[in-house]
């Protein structure tokens, strides 16, 4: 485990469900190659704060380097969805841009 990973996951023993570490962590998770425990720190993320629509975007992003596009697929369709409903433009068309590099 790095050394950012770890003081990220001190920071997240005092404050769990604080959305902008538990995306760090999916982050430094996903960098690490450890594409379950990122996912599931994306997956946590939107626990936290559903309207976090980036962790959509990596989720996707993880799917996909694991070789699930069917998920990968289904993540960035729920980012657009959410991306549309609070009104972030900027999200919803990476997302799209993702959904559509796919074919």
């Amino acid at each position: 485990m790095n050394e950012r990973l770890e003081k990220i996951l001190a920071m997240l023993q005092r404050t769990p469900a604080d959305p902008f570490l538990l995306y760090a962590a999916g982050m430094e998770y996903k960098k690490a190659g450890d594409h379950v425990r990122a996912i599931d720190q994306f997956q946590k993320t939107l626990a936290a704060d559903p309207k976090y629509c980036y962790a959509y975007y990596q989720i996707g992003q993880t799917h996909e380097m694991s070789g699930n596009e069917a998920a990968a697929r289904q993540a960035y369709k729920d980012g657009i969805a959410t991306a549309q409903m609070v009104g972030d433009a900027h999200a919803q068309s990476e997302l799209q841009a993702a959904l559509d590099m796919m074919g």
